[in-house]
């Protein structure tokens, strides 16, 4: 039996640079969801690209012309993770405001924040990914 956790998980590069990086990073996250684990995601800089359905299914194709798996597993981040996104990130990587809800979850379910908020986030975890 394994203790919670409390898992802090930073999405910051740009996932293009390294698809499969990115890919890996959104595995492990779910891994640690579904073990229970007590997990946060920030969302920040060119990362932000993770939250546009578009680019989630670039990323699915990745894996197979006909996977969902990307999709399935970003599904289970924001159904049971913390989510945390830069606005400031978003509107300038995706050109979209807080409260147009043009995003792969609704504007309500993210906590919108910034560095304070990564530090915060990064000081009251146990274990920190970064990719």
């Amino acid at each position: 039996y394994l203790m919670e956790k409390k898992i802090f998980v930073k999405f910051v590069s740009n996932p293009e640079n390294d698809q499969i990086k990115t890919i890996i990073g959104i595995a492990c996250t779910v891994q640690a969801i579904n073990e229970n684990h007590q997990v946060s995601v920030f969302f920040a800089g060119s990362a932000t690209h993770l939250l546009d359905k578009k680019y989630i299914h670039e990323l699915d194709k990745v894996m197979g012309e006909n996977s969902t798996m990307i999709m399935d597993f970003m599904e289970i981040i924001i159904s049971k993770a913390t989510v945390y996104c830069s606005f400031a990130s978003v509107k300038a990587t995706l050109g979209v405001s807080e409260g147009d809800n043009a995003l792969i979850t609704p504007d309500s379910k993210i906590e919108w924040s910034g560095p304070p908020g990564v530090i915060d986030l990064a000081v009251n975890s146990d274990i920190q990914l970064i990719y």
